[in-house]
Parts: structure tokens; C-alpha cells; sequence
């Protein structure tokens, strides 16, 4: 089989998986008015329920975190296909757990496994491509298979969506996920290759600027030879950095949309559902353009292009908190948030793919992706817990205050990250000149 020919394979079979993974995100957030009701029958207060379902939701993306910060770096030894797949076989086991489940302790249990495993799925997806791709491919090749998440959350909340339409319940919601998972779990245990090298093609080049390790394949010698560089990199922390804040607002929106829609703008269950579809989608497209941006114009250039993004995404968080209750006829409050998508994940996309691919290269990409995804979902722990007290006792006014707070830190963080990769391009160059000199 051709080079191109597995190429194409490799990014299906990871775009495939990685949507599959959420399927079994997105259903809890589609799910969570559902959930409230059934709560409520119990004799639970409305805002009980969302707090319940708020901490349920944080504890979740803080195993995740967990999970990204100290189970990653396995793939840097073991391989990335294999943290893949852990990634895809849990969320469909523990989306199924979650489905069966009838109280608290169950969903909470069933819902942060989900998390925990597959938080190794997206390094493990970074480390099979650092061996199958040119690092002059990295922007495009991080965009596409970034999208899939977005593919995966936007056609997950249009389709569940529909069968909130036709009258399923909320448990129909989870165990059509894991089902989803089990199938792209089977197709990448037959079909996903670690390397191009293992089916004869040459070594995949590293990006020979920015690559903090060795070109090789090889296993770093050490977790002190693993972490150091990383740790011992401004542009590296700084990157770390922008996860936090570009996650807090991600998260947000991806567990309350749904409800914001339903219980601020006054959709029905089923329409929030379908709507809350149309962010990722409107993501996805920056996403797409932020990578074919980045090739062209290099590597200096994500840093800018993420500031320019956040910082619209932060005047249209501003212009949410303008926005009246009651307005489901309105294309307004839609409007923006799509915009808050638009100008988010294009630069988000960039930091657990391109950049990651750039410190990492093919020894630590699995590391280095983690450490950056991990210290974001650090973040992403606020939008469960703490936005739910936020909306109870402040008002979605107060949440989006908020958040326009943390995208305008955000975009100075990529203006001052743009500096140092200027900075850096100008020392490389110079020294390379004197070489030659």
C-alpha cells in the first residue's frame, strides 16, 4: 500500500475513533435536563439537581486532567495506538455503565472512569500521527483530526437530538453512545498501524526548529529526559497556560449550552439539543481554517492567529451579557455563541495538536500533548461545579462577565507567546547565519 494510501487509512480510523469518544461527552450535557427532571421527581430542587449534575460534571473533567498529566506519557513508551484505544474501549464501557445506572453514586462512578480513560486517547492519537506525518503537515493534519471531536459533538447532539424528538428518554441517550464507541473501538483494533515505518515507508520528519528531543522513534531514556526540556521551555509553559483559560470556556459551553438555551431562552428540550449541534459545527470550520493558516504562514503565526481569536470570542462573550431571557425567536444570543465557537477552537486547536507535535516531536508528543491538555482540563473543572453555582446565584450575566474575563487574559497570553516565538525565530536564524558564516 502506498504512503498517501495508509495516510489516508491512519487519519480516518483516528477521526472515526476520536468522534466516537464524543458521543459519550456530549450526552450527558444533552441529557442533563432530562436528568434534573428525574431528580426533581425525587424530591430534588431544580438547583440541587444542577449542582449534583454540575459536580458530577467536574469531577469527570478532573480525572481527566489527572489522567492527562500522569497517564499520557505512557504512549511516549508503549505506543500511541495502544493509549488510543484505551481511550475508546473506556468511554464505550463506562457510557453503557452510566446508561444502566439508577442513582448518584453510579452515575458519578460511571462518568468519571469515562473520563479517566479517555483521557489517554487524544496523546495516543498525537503519537500515532507524530510517526506518520511530515511536521510541514502538522498544522492541517492537528486541524483535521482536531474536527473530529467537533464532527463527533455536533453530530452526536443533532442525532440525540432527534431522539429526544421522538420521545426517548435519557438512558436511550448513553447506551446509543456506547454503542457508537464499541464499533470505532473494533475498527481501529484491525485496522490502526503505530508507524509508517512498520509498514515500510521512511521515518516521518519533526519539525527541526521547535522539537525540544531527538528526531529518532526512539523511548526517552527517563521521565527526568521526558519532562525537563518540556519543563525548561517558556513558549512550552506558556502554551500550558492558554490551555487553562481556552478550556474553562470550552467546557463551559459544551455542559451548559443546552441548558442555558432551554432554561434562559425558553427552547424546548429537543430543540437546545439540536441547536447546541451548530457551535461545534461553526468550530470545526475554524478549526479547518486555523490549520491551513498556520501551514502557510508558519509556525510564528499560530500565536497571532490565537490572539486575534480570542480576542473576538471575548467581545462576543461581552455582547451575551446583553441578551435578554425569553428570547428562543431571537437569532441573537445563537449568533454569538457561535462567534465564542468560532473564535475559540480554531486557536484551541493548536495547542494539544500543532504545538504539541512541535515541542514533542515523535519521542514526547504523547507527553507533551498531555501536559498541555492536562493542565487545560485543570481548568475545565470550573465549568461544571463552579459555573453552575455562578448561573444559580449570579445569573448567565455573571457567567458570561466571566468568561469574556478569562478570553481577554487569554488573547494577551497569545500576544505575549507570539513575542517569544519572534524572538526565538530571530535567535535560530541568526545562529544559523553564523554557521554558515
Amino acid at each position: 500500500m502506498s504512503l498517501l494510501s495508509s495516510q489516508v487509512r491512519t487519519v480516518v480510523l483516528l477521526f472515526c475513533g476520536y468522534a466516537a469518544c464524543y458521543y459519550c461527552r456530549a450526552d450527558l450535557s444533552v441529557a442533563t435536563p432530562l436528568i434534573a427532571d428525574e431528580l426533581a421527581r425525587r424530591g430534588v430542587s431544580h438547583a440541587e439537581a444542577l449542582i449534583h449534575i454540575g459536580t458530577i460534571s467536574s469531577l469527570g473533567v478532573f480525572a481527566y486532567a489527572l489522567g492527562k498529566l500522569f497517564l499520557t506519557g505512557l504512549g511516549d513508551y508503549w505506543g500511541g495506538r495502544r493509549n488510543f484505544l484505551i481511550g475508546v474501549g473506556g468511554a464505550a464501557v463506562f457510557t453503557l455503565l452510566f446508561a444502566g445506572g439508577g442513582a448518584l453514586p453510579v452515575f458519578t462512578l460511571a462518568w468519571t472512569a469515562n473520563r479517566l480513560t479517555q483521557s489517554v486517547g487524544w496523546a495516543g492519537l498525537i503519537k500515532v500521527s507524530s510517526k506518520w506525518f511530515n511536521y510541514s503537515s502538522y498544522g492541517s493534519i492537528a486541524g483535521i483530526l482536531s474536527i473530529s471531536y467537533l464532527v463527533g459533538d455536533a453530530l452526536a447532539r443533532q442525532q440525540m437530538g432527534m431522539l429526544l424528538a421522538h420521545g426517548y428518554g435519557w438512558r436511550v441517550l448513553f447506551a446509543f453512545a456506547g454503542v457508537v464507541a464499541a464499533l470505532a473501538l473494533l475498527a481501529n483494533v484491525l485496522w490502526l498501524r503505530e508507524s509508517r515505518v512498520r509498514e515500510g515507508h521512511a521515518e516521518a520528519e519533526p519539525n527541526p526548529a521547535l522539537n525540544l528531543f531527538t528526531s529518532g522513534e526512539t523511548r526517552p531514556a527517563s521521565v527526568a529526559a521526558l519532562l525537563v526540556p518540556l519543563m525548561r521551555s517558556r513558549a512550552f509553559l506558556l502554551v500550558c497556560l492558554l490551555s487553562f483559560g481556552c478550556t474553562i470556556i470550552r467546557e463551559t459551553f459544551n455542559t451548559w449550552s443546552p441548558v442555558y438555551l432551554r432554561d434562559f431562552l425558553g427552547y424546548s428540550v429537543s430543540d437546545s439539543a439540536g441547536l447546541s449541534a451548530i457551535f461545534p459545527a461553526v468550530g470545526a470550520v475554524s478549526v479547518l481554517l486555523a490549520g491551513w493558516l498556520s501551514d502557510r504562514l508558519g509556525p510564528t503565526a499560530r500565536s497571532l492567529l490565537m490572539f486575534s481569536g480570542l480576542a473576538g470570542a471575548a467581545l462576543a462573550l461581552l455582547a451575551l451579557t446583553g441578551v435578554p431571557p425569553g428570547q428562543s425567536g431571537s437569532l441573537l444570543p445563537v449568533i454569538l455563541i457561535a462567534l465564542v465557537f468560532f473564535g475559540l477552537l480554531g486557536p484551541y486547536s493548536y495547542l494539544g495538536g500543532a504545538f504539541a507535535l512541535d515541542f514533542g516531536g515523535k519521542q514526547a508528543s504523547a507527553a507533551s500533548s498531555g501536559i498541555i491538555d492536562g493542565i487545560g482540563y485543570l481548568g475545565g473543572v470550573l465549568a461544571g461545579d463552579s459555573v453552575a453555582r455562578l448561573a444559580v446565584n449570579f445569573g448567565w450575566r455573571g457567567v458570561f462577565v466571566a468568561l469574556a474575563v478569562v478570553s481577554a487574559a487569554a488573547a494577551a497570553s497569545a500576544g505575549y507567546l507570539h513575542v517569544l516565538n519572534l524572538r526565538t525565530a530571530a535567535l535560530k536564524t541568526a545562529a544559523t547565519a553564523g554557521a554558515h558564516g
